[in-house]
């Protein structure tokens, strides 16, 4: 029998933490050594080629997002869960045996689309399972889980690479953790079913789906989620600067590799770790004050980079990236919740998440020319800038969307 809640589901809503957990420490094991074996191992100068790892992520992992929800709706959650982990253990394999670094670009491609389709399963399944009431929280949790795997696999990622090589040792763990993400993601129930028992309980008439609708209501059309699609894209502009870049200013400032992991760990764990309560908060006070607050948090952190160097003072700017990050993540995927439908939530979803990651190529494409052209300061201060606007936008435009019962 279906019900719904986080009690009644608790056994497979842990499971898909810990697949989660496999997914982030997928992207984290790359996180300190790819741009540094670009520049390294590769001989690159230009920080717009190095980056490109970094685009086509994102690239792909936006349109994976588009699609995941999509299928999602037609042939199931567990469906997209699976084809991600079965594309995730080529990415690796890829990188290891890499003659040229368009290889490792084109893994990191395969990489977006495991991190499109199983994080977009992850985020419905576990939406889905514990109904309206704890939505902030699951996501929440969710993000936790994904994010401190992502730190604590960018920490040992980096320790490894410093005891092997940037290639062999991170990333024959990542085909273990690939392996042991597709064996977990065997043993979930699909979630279809508790989406459509929510939908019955809704005194409002399902809507008649049409992707083209929803698509434009997320994208443009519905002021709330107009403001949650594109404070996301900045968000994630955010992270591809601090994944692609940050390495490369950090080592540039003479700074070891330990020291390097260090910092691109502390970023993702406050993330993980913070999220944890701030989902259940916005459950409490409402979503746009955690969203205001982490955008402008996130600008002030970027933005004390440059002047203020050093490895403590980035530790606490990176401590503040994570915390501004964890006020928004969660809580912009429960505005989205919020306000769609439960039968069109997984396209709804999906559509969000495609402009969201959107913003790892838009950073690449942004933050590789600015550095190039005018230095990584430049590169830095200029993504501060973006992100405070985008947090007065929010103020301007995004209507309060949870409903407290």
């Amino acid at each position: 029998m279906i019900r719904l809640g986080l009690r009644t589901n608790w056994r497979q809503f842990v499971l898909l933490v810990l697949i989660n957990a496999f997914v982030g420490a997928m992207v984290g094991l790359e996180r300190a050594v790819l741009p540094l074996l670009g520049e390294q191992e590769f001989g690159l100068a230009s920080r717009s080629s190095i980056l490109a790892f970094v685009a086509s992520f994102g690239a792909t992992k936006a349109l994976s997002n588009l699609i995941a929800g999509r299928l999602a709706d037609r042939g199931g959650r567990k469906t997209v869960l699976l084809a991600g982990w079965a594309v995730g253990l080529a990415v690796p394999v890829v990188v290891i045996a890499a003659p040229t670094w368009a290889w490792v670009v084109f893994a990191n491609a395969l990489l977006g689309v495991n991190q499109g389709l199983c994080w977009s399963a992850t985020v419905m399944m576990k939406v889905d399972l514990v109904g309206p009431d704890r939505r902030g929280l699951a996501l929440g949790i969710n993000e936790f889980a994904g994010y401190v795997a992502l730190g604590l696999a960018a920490f040992g990622g980096a320790q490894i690479a410093e005891a092997s090589s940037l290639r062999t040792g991170p990333f024959a763990l990542a085909a273990v953790v690939a392996a042991l993400g597709g064996f977990a993601s065997i043993f979930v129930r699909e979630t279809r079913g508790h989406a459509e028992l929510e939908a019955s309980h809704r005194q409002e008439p399902a809507p008649a789906t049409s992707f083209r609708r929803v698509f434009m209501d997320v994208s443009w059309r519905h002021p709330a989620l107009l403001s949650a699609s594109q404070a996301g894209l900045v968000n994630n502009l955010n992270d591809g600067v601090a994944w692609g870049l940050l390495p490369l200013f950090f080592a540039g400032a003479g700074l070891g590799l330990d020291a390097v992991g260090l910092l691109a760990a502390t970023y993702p764990v406050v993330w993980g770790l913070t999220q944890l309560g701030t989902g259940a908060i916005s459950d409490v006070v409402g979503r746009k004050p955690l969203i205001v607050s982490g955008m402008v948090l996130q600008a002030c952190a970027f933005a004390a980079l440059v002047p203020f160097a050093g490895l403590l003072p980035w530790l606490a700017a990176m401590a503040a990236l994570g915390l501004g990050t964890a006020l928004v993540y969660p809580t912009l995927l429960a505005v989205v919740s919020d306000v769609v439908h439960p039968i069109e939530r997984a396209s709804a979803t999906g559509v969000y998440r495609f402009w969201r990651d959107a913003g790892y190529l838009f950073g690449a494409l942004l933050a590789g020319t600015l550095a190039d052209r005018l230095g990584v300061a430049w590169a830095i201060e200029t993504v501060a800038a973006l992100t405070l606007a985008s947090g007065i936008v929010v103020i301007a435009r995004l209507p309060e969307t949870h409903r407290r019962r």
